[in-house]
């Protein structure tokens, strides 16, 4: 068996189901041995956005997504894809070719230090110099990244060691790390202080960020949450952790968010804080928060805790172990007052657009869109713009949404919508990006067409990279500078060459009846969307 052979080996053992990538060859002996396998090869147009459909495959289907392209130019293409999940905590095994071992540090065609440029936005990588080494890389690979906070794990494996011969293939059953060994359990002593602080309180409330549907603790927490009355607010990347309408959700917190959730936070005597970084999106002043409450802070990442803020009382662990702890012990706790006074914030501080009839209202769009969606269906946010109304105005009911919130790498949505659609192709997946960020995708329209993955598109068209443009417009008083679109394609041509069916949509009249017809089948749409260029995220 030869190292190439090997690898794919590992991959079948770990029950990947498809590899996204682009070939070269410094990866072609992998390419070469994986035509023998079942899994499947999905052709990317550009290397970044293999790292972004395998992060929508992972997050939609739990499992640990995968990449393979060549040395290289292909692997620093992939850096901000992996980038973009180690900022989101997404797991991937990101497998890149490289030159013959003897030539490295030469500076040969195509040879670049993937490893040494990757070290601060992985969890762990390996240059793999032994091919006998193959089965306990991959192994330990997959684990580091589907375990504890989980990640994106780089292996750089060369061409001579791809083409060599192994002594004999054996996948290791268990992996015994000393150096790594993350910690699920909570501590029993922390979760007694947090459930003396909890009968204690009058105004608790938990902050829930991506960490929750990482763990898949939703049931979890919604139980939790539900049983003691105990308000839920959520950051960006814990967004779906509650249905939007359930009565004990308040919204989004952070600079974007719904003001009554982030005055629920700042009036709060306990506040719990989930599976969240406390980043400055959804805390820009972290400090402020603090004051006057006890701050429980749980994360399976001991790094995490403290970091930008000091709990009251830290708890290192899965959050879903530690949830299912909580809910054995009973809890003497009263909070009808203090959810009453939520609500009455939640009936009065709801912002009010004005939003110009001559263009389509983008946050009615999404809230109608969402209404019309189906239960379970994914919805994938861009960056820009388009990001804040989806954030504001998606209603999830027991689907997914999925953004990239941490490093906020345009162009995500197309690819991650891909891999979400690959990971259940029964489900009904939507991407939603602005002119801007679809141009930075928009090549993979010929992937969705090659290998039959019917993704909905829905472009958010004003003609300006309109985030930009809206901070130019606060901060520079209408100076604008490098924002302006034009030139850019005309969209109902594009689809046509991609053998794609195209709908426009100029304003609010008959957009009921037009989001009808965009959801009616399960294949790909391009429905653009004409909004005003001068709107505003609020």
């Amino acid at each position: 068996m030869l190292g190439a052979d090997a690898m794919v080996k590992c991959l079948e053992e770990e029950g990947v189901e498809y590899v996204f990538g682009y070939p070269g060859v410094a990866i072609c002996p992998f390419y070469n041995s994986i035509l023998e396998s079942d899994i499947q090869t999905i052709l990317i147009r550009t290397e970044q956005n293999a790292a972004h459909a395998a992060s929508g495959l992972a997050r939609v289907s739990g499992k640990v997504g995968v990449c393979a392209v060549t040395s290289g130019p292909g692997a620093t293409n992939l850096i901000t894809g992996i980038a973009t999940a180690f900022a989101d905590s997404i797991p991937l095994v990101c497998i890149t070719g490289q030159v013959n071992s003897e030539l490295l540090g030469s500076d040969v065609f195509q040879e670049a230090d993937i490893t040494g440029a990757v070290e601060s936005f992985v969890k762990y990588s390996y240059l793999v110099k032994d091919v006998n080494d193959i089965p306990r890389v991959f192994k330990e690979a997959f684990h580091i990244a589907s375990t504890g906070r989980k990640g994106p794990v780089l292996i750089d494996v060369p061409i001579d060691i791809q083409n060599a011969s192994l002594a004999k293939f054996k996948y290791p059953e268990e992996v015994s790390m000393r150096t790594y060994k993350p910690t699920v359990k909570g501590n029993a002593v922390q979760i007694k202080k947090v459930i003396k602080e909890l009968e204690k309180a009058k105004r608790p409330i938990i902050c829930a960020g991506g960490g929750v549907l990482l763990s898949e603790a939703e049931g979890e927490l919604r139980t939790f949450a539900e049983k003691y009355s105990i308000p839920v607010v959520s950051t960006m990347m814990g967004i779906g952790v509650m249905p939007t309408k359930h009565p004990m959700y308040y919204g989004m917190v952070g600079n974007n968010g719904k003001p009554y959730a982030n005055r629920a936070m700042n009036e709060s005597d306990l506040l719990i804080m989930v599976g969240a970084r406390v980043a400055d999106r959804a805390v820009n002043q972290p400090d402020l928060i603090t004051e006057n409450k006890v701050l429980v802070h749980i994360d399976v990442d001991p790094a995490e805790i403290g970091k930008n803020v000091g709990p009251a009382i830290p708890l290192v662990g899965d959050a879903k172990h530690i949830f299912e702890d909580i809910l054995r012990e009973e809890i003497q706790c009263q909070h009808e007052e203090w959810i009453k006074t939520l609500n009455g914030y939640r009936d009065t501080m709801e912002h009010i657009r004005k939003p110009n009839p001559e263009y389509v209202d983008p946050a009615e769009f999404i809230r109608l869109l969402s209404e019309a969606m189906e239960d379970d269906a994914v919805y994938v946010a861009d960056v820009g713009q388009n990001q804040i109304w989806s954030c504001g105005y998606h209603i999830v009911k027991n689907g997914r949404f999925l953004t990239t919130g941490g490093m906020g790498t345009m162009g995500y949505s197309i690819p991650a919508a891909m891999g979400a659609k690959l990971a259940d192709r029964t489900k009904q997946v939507i991407a939603v990006c602005g002119d801007g960020s679809f141009q930075m995708s928009m090549m993979e329209l010929a992937t969705m067409r090659q290998f039959d993955v019917p993704v909905k598109i829905i472009v958010l068209k004003n003609n300006y990279l309109g985030m930009v443009r809206e901070y130019q417009h606060y901060t520079y008083k209408d100076n604008y500078s490098v924002v302006d679109l034009s030139g850019s394609p005309d969209l109902e041509k594009l689809s046509a060459a991609y053998d794609m069916k195209f709908m426009r949509q100029q304003d609010m009249n008959g957009v009921q009846d037009t989001i009808r017809e965009f959801l009616a089948k399960d294949e790909s749409v391009l429905l653009e969307c004409l909004i005003d260029p001068m709107d505003l995220v609020k």
